[in-house]
């Protein structure tokens, strides 16, 4: 399974159980190869994206081979979904490298993230109604909501709100001045008002955050080094910690972010823009903290390719 973002691509090859639906990892890669550069202006793909993201799917491909794998999946997000030549460059990932490549429509995207997000829930008993939760997907292009209840998806939408979205579109100086920081905190806040009605919003009790933001804000809460994941999945991250973790790293240069203990330093340049994304996903549902998973849509494509979704 592979998942070809806005700001990273992702590979994970895992045993699956058709009765049960456990995953069992094998491997689990991720590359910050930003896709999405560029295209706020531009419109399209820009060469020198495609080309990381390219060198990036060939490393991969050898080790999808090098595991035997017997089925594969790549999906194709935000970026390719906006782009002009979106189209042509996921026929290039099928011709190139053998690769099942679909771009994905948000709402198709928003169902296997809810998936992947709830896979480790246990199975409904009707004994007691699960408490409703909201999926929240941050990433390079757009950022998902995903609300339901148990393994069950209902509301969902795909709002164009993405952590190098919104720095392209705001950040100028280094580190983001406070006109700037306001100008994107203000657009996000505006665009999930629209985007999220209140009637989906209001019975939320529960959030899941997954994808690169939320790993790293765990991370980084945690000061850990190296990245652990058994303590990333499931780690409780407060409102006041996201937005602790925004004042830090929005005071520091860019430079000065890449050394910060917990932080892949690729994702310096749009960690700013993600927290600050994420704190008002938090604020929109009223949510004072959130639950971070290392499930996503790599573990929802993976139940996909095995007949269970």
């Amino acid at each position: 399974m592979v998942d070809i973002g806005s700001n990273s691509t992702r590979l994970l090859i895992a045993d699956v159980d058709p009765a049960s639906g456990v995953i069992e990892e094998i491997l689990k890669r991720s590359e910050v190869t930003r896709l999405g550069a560029g295209l706020e202006v531009n419109g399209s793909l820009s060469e020198q994206a495609i080309a990381r993201v390219l060198r990036t799917l060939a490393d991969y491909r050898r080790a999808i081979e090098s595991n035997g794998t017997k089925a594969n999946l790549a999906v194709l997000t935000a970026a390719a979904r906006d782009a002009a030549n979106g189209a042509e460059f996921a026929q290039r990932v099928r011709d190139e490298f053998e690769l099942d490549a679909h771009v994905l429509a948000g709402e198709e995207e928003a169902q296997l993230t809810f998936l992947g997000a709830t896979a480790e829930l246990p199975r409904e008993d009707g004994a007691s109604e699960p408490v409703p939760t909201v999926v929240i997907d941050i990433g390079g292009g757009s950022t998902e909501f995903i609300v339901g209840r148990g393994r069950r998806a209902g509301f969902h939408v795909s709002l164009p709100v993405g952590v190098v979205r919104m720095s392209e579109r705001h950040v100028r100086s280094d580190p983001p001045d406070a006109a700037e920081l306001d100008g994107l905190e203000g657009d996000v806040r505006t665009i999930l008002l629209q985007g999220l009605p209140a009637a989906e919003h209001a019975p939320v009790q529960h959030g899941i955050a997954v994808a690169g933001t939320a790993t790293s804000a765990a991370a980084i809460d945690q000061r850990l080094d190296p990245y652990d994941p058994a303590r990333v999945h499931g780690y409780i991250l407060s409102l006041d910690a996201v937005g602790r973790l925004r004042n830090r790293t929005a005071a520091m240069s860019e430079a000065e972010r890449r050394s910060v203990t917990g932080l892949h330093p690729d994702r310096a340049p749009t960690i700013v823009a993600g927290l600050i994304i994420l704190g008002e996903a938090l604020r929109a549902f009223e949510l004072q903290e959130v639950e971070v998973s290392e499930h996503d849509i790599l573990f929802g494509g993976a139940l996909r390719l095995a007949g269970l979704a």
